[in-house]
């Protein structure tokens, strides 16, 4: 999807919340040798958010395990910390109004071709990310690339870009080799044509080669000997495009070795099935949000109601049903990010104040409607049980709601425009870094959502100012206290962070889960 309609849905992309129904089938891709040495092979199985193999074009959530398998990034993330970049192909340093960044190769990765990664393949993918002005062109925006010496290269911004560095460790910037993408008629301009080359073999410094790609069915990869990381356990991974249900057989029968796509059901179903289940807070935020125009709705926008509704939820209670490794964010930013509040600091369920706050608001008992989408689910979350949860809790407090399900297709314009009464929806990042979350600022994209216009709360405003211009060590303090403000005036009510459930055969002994890649394949053991 292009920018305009993920950013209208929320996500980063927004297929990868919703359960994606495959038609693959399993048994026929069965391990060599699950036993483990030299020649070991692994199966896993998704279910496929996936278009491209071309790192610079992809912007799926599979397409990022993909990305991440056959290609390096300049920068990357320690396992599945998203809060400090690492280094990867290079090391980087940022000047002091965060303008620019420089970058210096670290020169020991070879592609899988045996030719060095040298600071002009860097160059040329990023502008390459660029040119071709795919999905993921957006993530340098208003970023000026250019080479700056044998070994070095810089990124310049018009504005302070202090997100960068948790940009630039997306697989969609993956380098390639430009000599060899180049002869397969690839540049960084519209005219590239280098796609289906890449759809075929890969041309990066990865634990893996291509082996096929298949979009609908799978894609077999093999380890790269030319890798100069450490090498990956397994010498061979088929990731296979099957449904959830189908998964969660194949795992407990040992036909795969991990399975990524069971939703809390399919996992509490597991039992006593000799499978080990790891399970992770998302990056995704489920959140309500009150319209702030009177022309929709007198009640909604009033600061005694929305104060009874933030009061009203049980918080606990939805996070328990949501299943392990669920939780509920302080704020709108996820636990997982820098700048996150504890959830001890977030909204709490106090009865008492909700019936108060709401005998003082203009509200006189009639039915407040309560729209959402009804047919996707986010991390396997169906968003009807939610809304029947939060429905059932405002009940206790006085709060008469009638849902309004609606498939996505015909709900999102109402959200889009701001026409919804109260609102369900969720929220994905584009990159884990919380200025993602100043959308929720009035008379941003989501506030606007929210009909909260840019002088709806000018104190919520100057903190999303402050937190935007922080940089270093004061920018989790900042947007710590942006959302301490948004809390408490604010028309959004954070709900809860489902849970990433990963699923595995008693031959695998660790799995490391990421936000941004979800799985690195080349870590399995």
């Amino acid at each position: 999807m292009k920018k305009s309609l993920r950013r209208s849905l929320g996500v980063a992309s927004a297929l990868t919340a919703t359960v994606l129904f495959a038609t693959a089938c399993a048994g026929s891709n069965s391990p060599s040798n699950s036993g483990g040495g030299d020649g070991k092979s692994l199966v896993v199985d998704a279910s496929f958010d996936l278009k491209t193999a071309d790192p610079n074009r992809q912007y799926e959530t599979t397409g990022s395990i993909v990305a991440k398998s056959l290609y390096e990034t300049l920068l990357s993330f320690d396992g599945e910390d998203v809060t400090t970049p690492v280094d990867g192909l290079a090391s980087y340093e940022m000047n002091a109004d965060n303008t620019v960044m420089t970058l210096t190769m670290k020169g020991d990765s070879k592609f899988s071709d045996g030719s060095d990664v040298t600071v002009d393949d860097a160059v040329f993918s990023l502008e390459r990310v660029q040119g071709v002005k795919g999905n993921p062109s957006f993530l340098l925006d208003g970023v000026t690339v250019a080479k700056t010496g044998d070994d070095t290269l810089t990124l310049t911004s018009a504005e302070p870009n202090p997100a960068l560095p948790f940009i630039l460790p997306n697989p969609a910037l993956g380098v390639v080799n430009q000599e060899v993408v180049e002869a397969n008629g690839g540049s960084n301009t519209e005219s590239d044509a280098a796609e289906g080359f890449l759809n075929t073999e890969s041309a990066g410094s990865g634990p893996y080669m291509l082996e096929s790609f298949d979009a609908a069915a799978e894609v077999v990869f093999t380890s790269n000997p030319n890798y100069a990381g450490d090498k990956p356990a397994y010498d061979r991974v088929v990731l296979r495009n099957v449904a959830g249900p189908t998964q969660k057989l194949n795992v407990e029968k040992g036909e795969s070795q991990v399975a990524l796509d069971l939703n809390p059901d399919q996992v509490a179903e597991l039992g006593s099935a000799d499978v080990k289940v790891i399970s992770n807070p998302s990056r995704y935020m489920i959140f309500l949000l009150m319209n702030q125009d009177p022309a929709i709705s007198t009640v909604t926008s009033d600061p005694k109601f929305m104060e009874a509704v933030k009061n009203a939820i049980d918080y606990d209670k939805i996070v328990d049903m949501a299943g392990k490794g669920s939780v509920q964010p302080g704020g709108v930013i996820p636990s997982i990010f820098v700048g996150a509040l504890d959830a001890k600091e977030g909204n709490a369920r106090d009865l008492d104040a909700a019936k108060k706050a709401l005998s003082e608001s203009t509200y006189k008992g009639e039915k407040i409607t309560l729209n959402f989408p009804n047919d996707i689910t986010v991390q396997g979350l169906s968003l009807q049980s939610v809304a029947e949860a939060a429905q059932a809790q405002l009940a206790e407090a006085g709060i008469t709601i009638e849902l309004a399900p609606a498939p996505v297709a015909t709900e999102l314009d109402a959200y889009r425009d701001g026409k919804e009464t109260i609102g369900l929806w969720y929220w994905g990042p584009d990159f884990p870094d919380p200025s993602n979350y100043l959308v929720f600022a009035p008379g941003e994209l989501v506030g606007l959502r929210a009909g909260w216009p840019a002088d709806g709360d000018p104190a919520v405003t100057t903190l999303a100012d402050a937190a935007k211009a922080a940089t270093g060590d004061a920018r989790a303090a900042a947007y710590e206290e942006f959302q301490k403000s948004l809390n408490a005036t604010g028309p959004f009510i954070p709900l809860l962070q489902p849970a990433q459930n990963v699923v595995t055969s008693p031959t695998v002994s660790s799995v490391i889960t990421n936000p941004v890649w979800t799985v690195d394949l080349a870590l399995i053991k």
